[in-house]
């Protein structure tokens, strides 16, 4: 079916298209739009029929998304986003000012370490503007699949390696960071001891570099995230390879060893899609965080104001 048949799709069957994929339950939709379970179903076989494909599987477990409905799904997301963007930008072009919600997805360290400083400079500059932030485990598609999915406008990712940039989006990097060896302060073997990982590290593009150091032995310890690691370490329970942004704060149990030059790095930058690039308020953000980049980890990790005397040369 040619373009010139789905013109007519409308925002309210866009509206349920989104709502039937977030709920997987003609029942649940039709409950959050305040419709009846008959019109939410009506208006999917619509789509169906505008689109040329079945949306959703029905059966007893409840409305399941079918390739084409995954994908048409997540571009109705979007659409609906620049359709909010739009109102919200005539209104604030009326009034002088910018403003609107902001969704913004970020793994744990940036949440913690990276956007802080961003958001606040964001809310003394547009405080019309109102961040709404997801933290996002950066597996799989991570942050940027849920700016490809329509459910963030901007998201705080590591870019390069093995993931590149899904088709449709765009992005730029912020800031390079350095991994470093963790340790339990004044080890005085720290290669010696077994490897403390998070999930998230397991699928970092350093591999390359981790399978060429025979030094580093395979994880005994896995937990959920880097803060976990950093308590085990600091509790003598291993070592571990960890970027800048994870070290920062890092308790003073732990000792902060350099790699030397041939350390790996990962690359942290923002991911957003080419029509909200425009917008303002997603704009107004990117600023910001180059902003803060001035005084992010990878530019101050290994000075005293940073790591102290707990930072060390590796042996």
């Amino acid at each position: 079916m040619d373009a010139a048949h789905t013109a007519d799709l409308a925002p309210h069957e866009l509206r349920v298209l989104a709502a039937v994929d977030r709920e997987r339950s003609f029942s649940a939709a039709a409950r959050a739009l305040g419709l009846t379970q008959s019109a939410v179903s009506h208006s999917i076989r619509g789509t169906e029929r505008k689109v040329g494909a079945v949306l959703f599987e029905r059966g007893r477990k409840g409305a399941t998304p079918t390739a084409a409905g995954a994908v048409a799904a997540a571009h109705a997301r979007r659409v609906l986003r620049l359709l909010d963007t739009l109102v919200t930008e005539a209104r604030g072009a009326e009034r002088g000012v910018t403003g609107g919600p902001l969704r913004i997805a970020a793994f744990r360290s940036a949440a913690l370490h990276l956007l802080p400083a961003a958001l606040a400079r964001l809310a003394a500059r547009h405080p019309g503007i109102r961040p709404e932030v997801r933290v996002v485990r950066e597996l799989g598609a991570g942050t940027a699949g849920e700016v490809a999915e329509g459910r963030a406008d901007v998201g705080i990712a590591t870019l390069g390696g093995t993931s590149p940039l899904s088709a449709g989006l765009i992005g730029g990097v912020l800031l390079d960071e350095p991994y470093a060896l963790v340790h339990p302060a004044g080890h005085p073997d720290p290669r010696s001891l077994p490897l403390v990982d998070w999930h998230e590290n397991c699928g970092s593009y350093t591999r390359a570099w981790w399978a060429r150091q025979d030094w580093i032995p395979r994880a005994t310890v896995l937990t959920e995230d880097d803060g976990a690691v950093l308590s085990m370490v600091g509790n003598g329970h291993g070592m571990a390879v960890m970027p800048a942004l994870s070290l920062t704060g890092a308790p003073d149990s732990v000792e902060i060893t350099d790699l030397g030059a041939d350390r790996p790095t990962r690359s942290v930058g923002y991911v957003t899609t080419p029509e909200l690039a425009s917008s303002l308020a997603v704009r107004a953000l990117i600023r910001e965080l180059r902003a803060a980049r001035a005084g992010s980890p990878s530019q101050i990790v290994g000075s005293p104001s940073n790591c102290g005397d707990r930072r060390s040369a590796l042996p």
